[in-house]
């Protein structure tokens, strides 16, 4: 069975998502609750990792519950703390009560594109390390060479790149982003997760010729065993469903082994993220 390694849920009438404003992201200012997620991953996925959308504990916890609640679905949570707070290790401690697996923070929204190198960060990252939880690296073009530079210097941090770092993909982007792909791949403490790619890609025009070049330099660096799929669900639904993006793994992993398939598509999320 399948694992999603990365998935949202959301209420846009019971909290404020400051990601989601403008028109064009409209289509899914709309809640989004375990229910629809049993129906979009229908019966060939068995096993989910629900991921942090705002910088809110609340919303952490609440994941949690819902992962209590999801009979076993929402396998772990990958929530959101204030990495930078002096308490960071008992609020870690107090979280860890539930199906956390790793931490996240919007990095790609911060002004400072070096945030990832504030000592404070650091400090918190390692809270991280010390407690086998990961960090997923959600970040643009401006935040790579911090990402970088953070990844060499916290070597006992497992770390996980969201979305392969976001190529700009319906621009035609390639380098700088190739390059900082095979760098953070020698760092042995990274993995990458396969997914969001159609939304950087042309919304209304894409397909997989267009994204197989990036699905298949990043499984080029890393190696399937530091790979892992992601349905970016719902923000995915922007320019697919949920069955798309899966035609659309099924086609990019068509020349892969059947020990990688099976590595992408669970092995490395249940490996990384200590999945029951």
């Amino acid at each position: 069975m399948i694992v999603d390694a990365h998935h949202h849920l959301w209420n846009p009438a019971a909290r404020t998502y400051p990601w989601m404003a403008g028109e064009a992201l409209a289509p899914i200012r709309r809640a989004y609750t375990l229910a629809d997620l049993r129906v979009a991953t229908g019966d060939r996925v068995g096993a989910t990792v629900l991921v942090q959308t705002v910088s809110s504990v609340t919303e952490t916890e609440e994941f949690l519950a819902t992962a209590e609640a999801s009979e076993g679905l929402v396998a772990g949570v990958v929530g959101w703390l204030d990495l930078t707070r002096p308490d960071v290790d008992v609020e870690l401690d107090r979280l860890r009560a539930g199906p956390l697996v790793g931490v996240r923070h919007q990095v790609e929204d911060e002004p400072d594109p070096d945030w990832l190198l504030r000592d404070e960060v650091t400090r918190g990252l390692a809270a991280l390390g010390a407690r086998g939880l990961a960090y997923d690296i959600l970040v643009r073009a401006p935040q790579r060479a911090a990402a970088l530079a953070t990844v060499r210097r916290c070597d006992d941090v497992r770390f996980v790149i969201d979305h392969a770092g976001k190529p700009a993909i319906g621009s035609g982007e390639w380098e700088p982003w190739a390059s900082w792909i095979v760098a953070m791949a020698r760092c042995e403490g990274v993995v990458c997760k396969l997914s969001g790619l159609i939304t950087e890609a042309d919304w209304d025009d894409w397909d997989a010729a267009r994204i197989r070049p990036y699905a298949e330099h990043v499984l080029s660096a890393f190696g399937a065993d530091r790979v892992m799929f992601g349905s970016d669900w719902p923000v995915c639904e922007l320019a697919g469903r949920y069955r798309d993006v899966l035609a659309l793994t099924d086609e990019l992993l068509a020349g892969c082994t059947a020990i990688e398939r099976a590595a992408v598509l669970g092995g490395t999320a249940r490996r990384v993220y200590a999945l029951p």
